[in-house]
C-alpha cells in the first residue's frame, strides 16, 4: 500500500508556501505522524531551510550520492533507471529528500515523454520517467516507514509540476490575501482537472503495467490563507476585499461547485483549513537558528513578547497539523 502524498501548490509565488511546508513537516511528528518531505522545486528553498550552505555544497557536488531528487532521476536522462534515494534524517520521525537546482534540466524529458505514454508499444520508459517522482517518494517513505509525504513544488504549471501532481493524492492550496492569489485559483482548478483526466487516459493505455503507477488523484482537501492581518500598511478593508472572495473562487474552480451558496468569509468556510499568521518578528530568529518558529527558545532571542508569540505559534501549527492529518485520513 502506498503512502499518501500531500502537495502544496499555488501557481502564484510569494504566499509563504515553502515556509508552511517546513513548519508542518516539524509539527506533524508532534501529533504522531512519521513525515517524509520531498523538495520538487528547482529553487530548492525548502532544502535550504533544513541544510546549511556547507551541507548543500557537499550534497550538490557529489552527483553519485543519490541524496537529491535530481540525482535519483538523472540516470533516466540517459539509458539508466531510477536510483533509490538516500533520505536525509532531519529528526527521528522526519526525513528529507533534498531538492536540487539541476532538477529543471529534467523538465524536457518529462515534456517529451508525455505524448509517448499514449503510444501503442514501448510504454515502459515513458511511464518510468513520468512516474519517477512518485517512485522515489514511495521508496524513501518505505525506507523510513513514513506515514505521510509532503511535497513542495514551484509556483508554475509546467511539466515538472505536472509529474509532481501525478504523484499526488491530496492538494493543499496556500493563498495570500491579494488579487494574484485569487487569479491563481482561476488557473489552478482547470489545470488540475485536465492533468487528472489526461493521466487517467494514459494509465488506461498501459493495461498491464510492469510496475505500480500512481493514481494521480490530485484531490483538493482545502486552502490555507497565509499572512493574516494588515500588510504593508494596507487598510483592513483592502485585505477583506480579496480574502472574502476566496470561498467562492476555491469552491467553483477547485471543487467545481458553481451554484453555491458560498461562505461569506474563510472563517465560515468548511473548505478553508486555517488562516495562518505571519509571525513576522520571529522569522529572522528562526532562519538564523535554522529551526521552526515554534521551537525558538530564550537562547535564540525569544524572550518577553517573542516568547509569548512562540507559544502561540506552537498552538496554531499544532491545530493546523491535526486538521490536515484528519482531512487526509478522511479523504483516504
Amino acid at each position: 500500500m502506498s503512502v499518501p502524498v500531500l502537495t502544496f501548490l499555488n501557481n502564484k509565488g510569494g504566499v509563504g508556501k515553502t515556509s508552511l511546508v517546513y513548519h508542518l513537516a516539524w509539527m506533524l511528528p508532534e501529533i504522531g505522524e512519521r513525515v517524509l518531505v520531498c523538495d520538487l522545486d528547482p529553487q530548492a528553498n525548502l532544502t535550504a531551510s533544513f541544510l546549511s550552505e556547507d551541507e548543500l555544497e557537499s550534497l550538490w557536488d557529489d552527483p553519485a550520492s543519490n541524496r537529491t531528487v535530481f540525482q535519483c532521476v538523472a540516470p533516466l536522462i540517459k539509458v539508466g533507471d531510477i536510483h533509490e534515494p538516500c533520505v536525509h534524517q532531519a529528526a527521528d520521525a522526519l526525513g528529507l529528500i533534498p531538492g536540487d537546482l539541476a532538477l529543471s534540466g529534467f523538465e524536457d524529458n518529462l515534456s517529451s515523454e508525455w505524448p509517448n505514454a499514449l503510444e501503442e508499444s514501448n510504454l515502459y520508459r515513458p511511464f518510468r520517467i513520468l512516474s519517477a517522482f512518485w517512485q522515489i517518494m514511495q521508496a524513501g517513505a518505505k525506507e523510513m516507514e513514513a506515514s505521510i509525504i509532503l511535497a513542495d513544488v514551484g509556483p508554475n504549471l509546467g511539466a515538472l509540476n505536472r509529474s509532481a501532481l501525478i504523484a499526488t493524492d491530496h492538494v493543499v492550496v496556500p493563498l495570500g490575501a491579494d488579487l494574484f492569489s485569487l487569479q491563481g485559483l482561476h488557473n489552478l482548478g482547470p489545470t488540475l482537472a485536465r492533468w487528472r483526466r489526461e493521466w487517467s487516459k494514459r494509465r488506461a493505455n498501459w493495461q498491464e503495467p510492469d510496475f505500480e503507477l500512481p493514481k494521480g488523484a490530485m484531490s483538493p482537501i482545502g486552502y490555507i490563507v497565509q499572512q493574516h492581518g494588515v500588510q504593508l500598511g494596507r487598510p483592513v478593508k483592502a485585505y477583506d476585499k480579496w480574502v472574502n472572495r476566496m470561498p467562492e473562487a476555491y469552491a467553483s474552480r477547485l471543487m467545481d461547485e458553481k451554484k453555491g451558496p458560498f461562505a461569506q468569509t474563510p472563517a465560515h468556510d468548511k473548505l478553508c483549513i486555517a488562516t495562518v499568521k505571519h509571525y513576522r518578528s520571529l522569522v529572522p530568529m528562526a532562519q538564523e537558528a535554522r529551526k521552526p518558529i515554534f521551537e525558538l527558545t530564550s537562547a535564540d532571542g525569544a524572550i518577553g513578547a517573542h516568547a509569548a508569540a512562540v507559544r502561540e505559534a506552537y498552538k496554531d501549527f499544532r491545530k493546523l497539523a491535526k486538521s490536515i492529518s484528519e482531512r487526509v485520513t478522511a479523504a483516504a
